[in-house]
């Protein structure tokens, strides 16, 4: 979608746009950067990784339920490592020229002075002529050029004393090295050796595995290869590594097969944009597009599967890889790819994935929330475990298979928890077996089945959960299990961590509220929030963080509300590891709650705010918002949940006042303080599990889990701020000069 810059009228497929609500594409994603290959530098290639692919055998298979991209450590004390140094001048001879090697191109001169005969006379230094290096790309190539030595000799001959040097002190030509390091990829669980387009287990529409590829504008770090651009261009690349096809031929029967969809639950891709297939052909060192489709609306997964025949193809080292050509301002034209194969002895009937598989992972054990305070949940854990567990199976073999029992099993720091068992006919929606080509979604009721410990120590607790599904015929056993992380922490959360859309309402003076009912009355001290990039850039716009009580399941009385000199603006900068930023009440106010209550804001600009939206996660009965002052309040007309989240002090005890708060368990401090760069923690807390620090406006500037206790925080900006050890609540102030 190219036509958005600017205006918000134009409606396409999943870019909607109300005159009081908005659900935008967003233009980024959180991703882990990773390097490319080979990993260049713009200014110089020095300290950089050249890195060599192993090779692959056949048959090639990935169907995502794995993250198989390469990832590139640039460990330069590895033994494996071997390292080219250039030097930077050179003489025609090809040698080093000494360390303290200085040049320039203009003419320098000896100026001979004659005060007897008041008389000057210039003479021009002999050039050198040397070589000079371009390290902007490797290797090196060196230019032979005329220069002068850098300085201007004084020379008067009737005084006895030695010439006076004036040395240049810019010039052009310093000596200077670089080392590019060099590494040989061995990995054979690493199928593809770019990272541009982004592995996801939530963007595709009923794939036929769990985790597909999505292609579309955003970079392998996932901000937009030109934000704010109507234009398209070549975005995503998925390259493979060398594939071995020597001594293959046409008549082996090699196929090459893959399934695709266009939009998913992301945007329309329009006719103008393309997903490209390219074979890398060795020997003519050359890629040819060997297949493409136009972009269209959501459809179903579709089989790609052709012969090669090709002989060029049949090569040591063939590749080949997919990208998209689309709009290069974010997450726009998606297509998303799943199950690439190539394998040899095929044949033009064998089209079909003959597979059992979870199609998207688990997200949480709890009715209604993903996450909740732990101490919250410890206190009320009957009939809080999730009355509607959905589960989305997929049995793509072409004929009935018989199907076996789910699993759930429920570990904490590796000791089980308990186990649930998920009957194969519940997961098949009754039916005697799982019918062929088959999607089945299933809602179970686990709500008087999680069992825990409830005297497990600590504030915050980490369940490790497993599901396991499968069916009884030979099929990828891979896909049949999804984990993830049940987190007990400090906040209510609905949403499942990840953005497919961002959402706001429309109008100075809006108001956004989020419903939630916690389990027992508590302390509120603020909410987090992930705002996304989505069409327009709102971090410089204004809201006030605003709290409501309930009146009759809507928002009610304001119980909180930044006053006007306090604003608060979306941030793109995410201060946790999980995507959110902490805003704090003013004056780290501590407000409580009793019962159902809202959190969420009053804008003072008009265009939408763009907080992450999840279409995974169904709580749009909780979402209300007013676009007058509050005296009429609706329900979102979009399916899905904010990625709001409201942070209590529960057992923390967060004493974010001004005063400082000795930790219960021993000393805490930080020093030195004042500090300008480097900060220490001290904590005699045995349970010590990470700090935030917080400044005075009580936004987290950072947040660090696990035992680090020294930080470079020279970025921050001069003034007070708190440190709280996340275990015991202790509170220290420091400033920073």
């Amino acid at each position: 979608m190219k036509h958005f810059l600017g205006i918000t009228c134009c409606l396409l497929s999943s870019f909607f746009v109300f005159s009081q609500e908005e659900l935008n594409p967003i233009v980024s994603r959180q991703v882990k950067t990773a390097k490319q290959f080979p990993t260049r530098d713009a200014g110089s290639f020095d300290s950089t990784f050249i890195y060599t692919a192993d090779t692959l055998e056949l048959p090639f298979l990935d169907e995502f339920s794995k993250n198989h991209f390469q990832e590139y450590e640039d460990n330069f004390s590895d033994p494996t490592i071997t390292s080219e140094e250039y030097y930077k001048l050179l003489d025609l001879s090809n040698n080093p020229l000494p360390v303290t090697s200085r040049f320039t191109s203009q003419q320098t001169i000896r100026k001979i002075v004659n005060t007897t005969e008041l008389t000057e006379v210039d003479e021009v230094l002999p050039s050198i002529e040397i070589k000079v290096g371009d390290f902007s790309s490797y290797p090196p190539v060196y230019t032979q050029t005329t220069v002068y030595p850098p300085y201007i000799i004084y020379d008067t001959v009737d005084f006895p004393n030695p010439p006076d040097t004036i040395w240049m002190t810019e010039v052009e030509f310093v000596q200077d090295s670089a080392v590019q390091f060099f590494a040989q990829l061995n990995d054979k669980n690493a199928f593809w050796l770019d990272t541009k387009a982004e592995h996801s287990y939530t963007n595709a529409k009923n794939p036929w595995t769990l985790g597909v590829v999505t292609f579309d504008g955003r970079d392998e770090n996932g901000m937009p290869y030109l934000f704010g651009s109507n234009s398209i261009d070549y975005n995503d690349y998925l390259t493979s590594k060398p594939i071995d096809m020597s001594g293959l031929s046409g008549g082996d029967s090699v196929y090459f097969s893959f399934l695709y969809q266009p939009q998913g639950f992301n945007d329309e891709p329009e006719s103008v944009d393309s997903l490209k297939l390219e074979f890398y052909a060795p020997d003519l060192q050359q890629w040819f597009q060997v297949w493409s489709v136009g972009g269209s609306a959501l459809q179903d997964f579709k089989k790609v599967h052709f012969r090669i025949i090709d002989p060029k193809y049949f090569k040591p080292v063939f590749q080949f890889r997919f990208r998209n050509y689309s709009g290069v301002s974010g997450g726009i034209d998606q297509f998303h790819i799943d199950y690439v194969r190539l394998q040899k002895s095929s044949g033009y009937q064998d089209t079909l994935f003959k597979d059992f598989s979870i199609l998207y992972p688990l997200n949480t054990l709890l009715d209604d929330y993903t996450q909740v305070p732990w101490d919250h949940f410890r206190n009320n854990p009957g009939g809080k475990g999730n009355k509607n567990l959905e589960i989305t199976v997929r049995n793509s073999s072409n004929v009935d298979e018989n199907y076996l029992n789910g699993k759930i099993i429920i570990e904490n720091q590796g000791v089980e928890e308990g186990t649930i068992t998920l009957l194969g006919q519940d997961l098949a929606n009754g039916d005697i077996n799982y019918e062929s080509n088959t999607v089945y979604t299933s809602v179970h009721d686990i709500s008087s089945e999680f069992d825990y410990d409830g005297t497990l120590p600590g504030e915050f607790q980490e369940f490790q959960v497993t599901f396991t599904a499968s069916a009884q015929f030979s099929n990828l056993s891979q896909n049949d299990t999804t984990t993830f992380t049940q987190r007990f922490y400090d906040c209510y959360a609905y949403d499942d961590g990840s953005a497919e859309a961002a959402y706001g309402p429309t109008g100075v003076q809006a108001r956004l509220a989020y419903k939630f009912t916690p389990y027992e009355n508590d302390t509120l001290v603020g909410v987090r929030m992930r705002f996304v990039p989505s069409v327009t850039n709102t971090s410089n716009d204004l809201f006030l963080l605003t709290v409501w009580n309930d009146n009759n399941g809507k928002p009610g009385d304001v119980i909180y509300e930044d006053d006007f000199l306090n604003p608060r603006q979306p941030s793109y900068t995410y201060d946790d590891s999980l995507g959110f930023t902490s805003y704090y009440f003013t004056d780290f106010e501590r407000l409580p709650v009793t019962g159902t209550f809202y959190v969420g804001w009053r804008q003072l600009e008009q265009q939408a705010l763009n907080i992450g939206f999840d279409r995974n996660t169904h709580q749009s009965d909780k979402i209300f918002y007013s676009t007058n002052n509050g005296v009429t309040w609706l329900n979102t007309t979009f399916d899905g949940s904010l990625m709001m989240r409201p942070v209590f002090s529960t057992d923390l005890n967060y004493g974010v006042g001004i005063e400082e708060k000795e930790a219960s368990t021993g000393q805490f401090k930080a020093y030195p303080n004042p500090f300008s760069s480097r900060l220490v923690i001290e904590s005699s807390n045995p349970d010590f599990d990470g700090v935030q620090i917080t400044d005075l406006n009580g936004k987290s500037v950072l947040e660090s889990r696990g035992n680090q206790r020294e930080f470079n925080l020279g970025h921050l900006e001069k003034g007070i701020y708190f440190v709280r050890d996340i275990t015991s609540g202790a509170v220290t102030k420091i400033i920073k000069n």
